[in-house]
């Protein structure tokens, strides 16, 4: 599996409609164990008060992301390729 980002844009109205997305994307990758495996997300406030996110996950192929994204019923802007991690530090703990 390739590892990619995946960027969705003004994709939720509010905190409960994002945590619902995010518990229909677990059952559909749990279904596609095979084809796509989250890594990590990253919530991010857009300019029009939705709410945005940066996906990281390893996938099979984008067309296996595509069908993720319509089968759990979530936004999908753009996915790009990763080709390398640089890490600078850990993520801080919350």
């Amino acid at each position: 599996m390739n590892q990619y980002a995946i960027l969705r844009r003004n994709g939720w109205k509010s905190p409960d409609e994002l945590h619902a997305a995010a518990a229909r994307s677990n059952q559909v990758t749990d279904q596609m164990p095979d084809e796509i495996r989250w890594i990590r997300m990253y919530v991010f406030a857009e300019t029009d008060g939705t709410f945005g996110t940066l996906c990281v996950c390893e996938a099979a192929s984008t067309g296996a992301i595509e069908k993720h994204a319509k089968l759990a019923d979530v936004a999908l802007t753009e996915i790009r390729p990763l080709v390398d991690t640089v890490i600078v530090r850990a993520d801080p703990a919350k």
